[in-house]
């Protein structure tokens, strides 16, 4: 038995499926934790296994694969002080289990199930784990620790079941991803439990990109008498280590580093960069490439092009058209420069004219419409493909929510691309964050300090330039209108009656209703992105694409 402990953290970027890679991570964090005098090593949910592996688990190799990365990390503790909590997948006779081995001296010395199994619109884990009984606290060094699993300290009957067995401090390994203001919804939460159970909880979040969720780390301990002991990094892998001694009142923290959180403005543009950064580099690409059209999206997305892998790692392809204006072929050649970016001009007039010419036999005289403007797009898209296939480089797409949510998109034109890193962000949230970036230069992050994207984007009238002093606002209402509706329609899921109610016209909201239904085919096609809201198209929002539904509180 002891007074005594001091515990280790590893808040790491593990990658679904890298089992060998996972594991080296997971020796590294074992020897570290062994040379700093850790009596105990925690990672995260799933550690060897990345979070969240989905399908990966119904093969049989893959779950045998895994249990064996697991017992040769159990082994690697034969010649080492610190007790492993390392969760994984485990087979329990004819049940797969999200599990946590305890593991001291070479051996299993205890496993525990997660009881709380979460089946929302980002993780289904009903779809592959048997939930667990109520668990029972593990005896580590003398001290009965309670080890629920992520979703299990959403239930309060977890950690009460721990700490009326006994539990005197909890420690938590999770896979929680992150979304607006997600970080602060956790240390409520975990405030919650601590002042209903009366001992402390160390709650370890891993960090990274995974497909279109972001993992933000952020892992923190909360002792009784709401104290904030321990705070870890924000979207940045850490080791934390924190000393922890037993009292007359229970265990409270004797020596914790605390890190600022960070801000709620910060947090999207380094959600956009880490998740940009881990699909690319994760899914073995090192440079990208993306059109920049002088306007705010493609300057949004190149910045955070840059901050992910640095300037010369990012190529910007102007891909004007007779409509293009002069403004938009010096904004992107200014913000080029300001990034330190590569920039070359491939104009589109010889090939779009080429089609053209050779589509009249077919489209006659009809009256030039949007299968003209949709030819431009789609040949800038052609373009961009066939550098990205030449030079290797993965093609960024640059579209925001708002016109995801209304279909005001090219398919197989503009909406090109492996990755969107603005998918899940509004028009009007693309523009606050490229004023905030011009201000603030982000921890972690590879580009130039300063105005990086030019004050004159920022304030011009947004336009695709496809057909003669066009504006975004000839075919669609003013964007602040325009977000909130959707907002309202797509976060909230308001009945159309409300809406008007909030001041807009009823005929502009029914038509946008229209709009977001008729577009549902275009997102099912379109790159992933990361998820940055509850209610992100794919991730947290999946319509039919053949819906007779009709909501009728609108005259």
């Amino acid at each position: 038995m002891t007074d005594q402990l001091r515990i280790a953290l590893a808040q790491l970027n593990p990658k679904v499926g890298d089992l060998p890679g996972n594991l080296a991570l997971a020796r590294d964090a074992l020897h570290r934790a062994g040379t700093t005098g850790a009596d105990i090593l925690m990672l995260s949910e799933l550690f060897l296994t990345g979070y969240f592996p989905d399908d990966l688990l119904f093969k049989p190799q893959f779950v045998t694969d895994a249990m064996e990365a697991a017992r040769a990390l159990v082994a690697d503790t034969a010649g080492s002080d610190v007790v492993l909590i390392l969760p994984t997948i485990w087979q329990d006779g004819a049940n797969l289990r999200n599990a946590v081995l305890v593991a001291e001296k070479g051996e299993i010395v205890a496993i525990r199930h997660k009881r709380e199994l979460p089946n929302n619109d980002v993780f289904y884990e009903r779809r592959y784990f048997q939930p667990g009984p109520l668990p029972m606290p593990v005896e580590i060094k003398g001290v009965s620790v309670g080890i629920p699993i992520c979703e299990d300290i959403w239930h309060s009957s977890v950690c009460d079941h721990l700490t009326m067995r006994g539990a005197e401090i909890m420690l938590c390994p999770n896979g929680s991803p992150y979304w607006t203001n997600k970080q602060h919804i956790r240390k409520e939460l975990v405030r919650a439990r601590v002042a209903e159970d009366g001992v402390p909880m160390l709650y370890l979040n891993q960090v990274g990109g995974q497909d279109e969720l972001v993992f933000d780390g952020a892992s923190f301990a909360i002792e009784p008498g709401d104290k904030l002991v321990v705070q870890g990094k924000s979207f940045e892998t850490d080791f934390i280590l924190s000393d922890w001694v037993r009292g007359e009142n229970g265990w409270t923290c004797a020596n914790g580093r605390v890190e600022e959180l960070t801000s709620v403005e910060e947090a999207p543009w380094r959600a956009c960069v880490l998740g940009l950064r881990d699909y690319v580099l994760k899914n073995g690409f090192s440079h990208v490439v993306l059109g920049l059209s002088g306007g705010i999206d493609s300057a949004v997305v190149a910045a955070m092009a840059a901050d992910a892998f640095g300037p010369e790692k990012v190529h910007a392809i102007m891909l004007p058209y007779r409509y293009t204006s002069q403004e938009s072929l010096r904004d992107a050649r200014d913000c080029a420069e300001r990034l330190g970016v590569r920039y070359d001009i491939v104009a589109i007039g010889g090939p779009v004219d080429g089609a053209l010419r050779e589509l009249q036999p077919i489209f006659g005289n009809r009256p030039i419409d949007l299968a003209e403007e949709n030819i431009q797009s789609r040949m800038r898209g052609t373009m961009l493909m066939a550098v990205s296939n030449k030079l290797g480089s993965m093609l960024l797409s640059t579209g925001n929510k708002s016109e995801m949510g209304v279909g005001y998109a090219t398919i197989y034109g503009d909406m090109n691309g492996g990755y969107n890193p603005l998918k899940d962000m509004f028009k009007m949230q693309v523009y606050a964050l490229a004023d905030w970036r011009n201000r603030h230069m982000p921890g972690d992050c590879l580009g130039r300090a300063g105005e990086v994207i030019p004050q004159a984007i920022i304030d011009k009238a947004p336009s695709a330039e496809l057909r003669p002093d066009q504006t975004d606002q000839d075919s669609l209402p003013p964007y602040p209108v325009l977000d909130d509706i959707l907002t309202c329609m797509v976060e909230e899921e308001m009945a159309l009656g409300d809406i008007v109610k909030r001041g807009h016209d009823p005929a502009t909201v029914k038509r946008i209703e229209r709009l977001v239904n008729i577009a549902e085919y275009k997102r099912r096609q379109s790159a992933p992105g990361p998820k940055l809201s509850p209610r992100a198209f794919g991730q947290g929002r999946k319509y039919p694409i053949t819906n007779g539904y009709k909501d009728l509180t609108v005259g």
